[in-house]
């Protein structure tokens, strides 16, 4: 009997569906990654040195402010369309990217670009949810990041090569068409949600309620504290990275996102059996060392020991803190309590972006900062988990 049930219960993880949602982020994630390491570069040539700040916390403006909406529409329309539409919006911009030529117009395109990181994986999470049994969400989230995660990896990397060898354009190019394919798979995919309304504009009019959901109020806290190390870092991490002497500005990127794969091959059902606290506080203390490695870095090993440190804490916490929100939703306003948790991380993102802009373009020892501002964070979240824990 017991054999038979956990028969039943891998059979319904891996599905087919289970698959192409893998493979549609896997595609996501590299395309709009693949153009972080080469667009503070590109925005400087423009004379846009002084806002290198704006173009993680504009992009994070706008996946923020589009969460309630996304969270919503979700839970109306079906998890589908939202997601195509995230992939939609990458294809979009990633086409529009060359043809924009002046400072504010590369802001502005930045901002829209936002919109899809606003909405794909608000979506993308209700649907893991909805598939997977209960026992086995940690799993199904980790086994999601390692795709996720392995676009993010290779992405930053290509990019970088594309760029170097081709030329910035042919990375837009790329980029976009990444997205494509992305789309292409999603239209594949079956709808989960039971009951679909046609889309309408008066479904964008939010009620208060609507806004945000208090069950996942927690992890909302959590995941504020913990993102704004990831701020800093897409911001700062090129920079740090040749200052140390590494030409490839995305291998940082590259570094920790296998190490961030590593953790969630070997330790994907861990919160599953420890509980979503205990992994928490063992992840947000990796992130504290982390950052205070990178104070310290004045050499490629001890970039290289940060990086797998930084991908250690977000291969446990990612996945773990999406499997705390599902635990603590109602099925019905699943999406709004992932829109909630995913508000966290872009404001978080936001956040540290803008602070790590203008303290390293203002201060001389502004990276330094921007990284130990990130490290006490990070322990303050770890005190709070201890304190909930207890």
């Amino acid at each position: 009997m017991v054999s038979s049930q956990k028969a039943a219960s891998a059979t319904s993880l891996y599905t087919i569906p289970f698959w192409l949602l893998c493979l549609s982020n896997f595609l996501f994630s590299a395309s709009f990654q693949m153009i972080i390491p080469e667009l503070p570069d590109h925005l400087a040539s423009m004379g846009g040195q002084q806002y290198v700040g704006l173009i993680i916390a504009l992009f994070t403006l706008t996946a923020g402010v589009s969460r309630p909406f996304s969270g919503k529409l979700t839970d109306t329309i079906g998890r589908v369309p939202v997601m195509a539409f995230g992939s939609l919006v990458c294809f979009v911009c990633g086409f529009l990217y060359p043809f924009v030529l002046t400072v504010w117009g590369f802001l502005m395109l930045r901002l829209v670009h936002g919109f899809s990181t606003g909405t794909k994986p608000t979506a993308t999470a209700a649907y893991v949810a909805d598939v997977v049994p209960v026992d086995r969400r940690g799993e199904a989230m980790g086994a999601l990041g390692l795709f996720t995660a392995t676009g993010m990896s290779l992405g930053p990397a290509i990019g970088s090569w594309l760029a170097d060898a081709f030329s910035i354009n042919v990375l837009f190019c790329t980029s976009s068409a990444f997205a494509l394919f992305s789309i292409v798979i999603l239209l594949r995919m079956p709808e989960t949600l039971h009951t679909r309304e046609p889309f309408r504009f008066s479904l964008l009019k939010l009620k208060t309620n609507e806004l945000f959901d208090k069950q996942a109020i927690r992890p909302f806290w959590i995941l504020l504290l913990l993102s704004f190390s990831s701020g800093t870092i897409l911001t700062l991490a090129p920079a740090l990275s040749k200052s140390v002497g590494i030409m490839n500005k995305g291998l940082f990127f590259t570094v920790y996102t296998i190490a961030s794969l590593a953790v969630r091959l070997v330790f994907s059902r861990t919160s599953d059996r420890l509980g979503r606290v205990p992994v928490l506080i063992v992840s947000s203390l990796v992130l504290a060392i982390s950052m205070a490695m990178l104070v310290w870095t004045d050499s490629t090993t001890w970039l290289w020991i940060a990086a797998v440190f930084f991908g250690f804490s977000w291969g446990m916490n990612s996945p773990t803190i999406q499997a705390w929100t599902a635990d603590l939703s109602d099925e019905a306003t699943r999406g709004r309590a992932m829109a909630t948790m995913y508000i966290a991380l872009e404001a978080g993102i936001g956040l540290g972006a803008l602070a790590s802009g203008w303290l390293f373009n203002n201060l001389l020892w502004g990276m330094d900062a921007a990284f130990a501002v990130s490290g006490i964070l990070a322990l303050m979240a770890t005190g709070w988990l201890i304190k909930y824990k207890s």
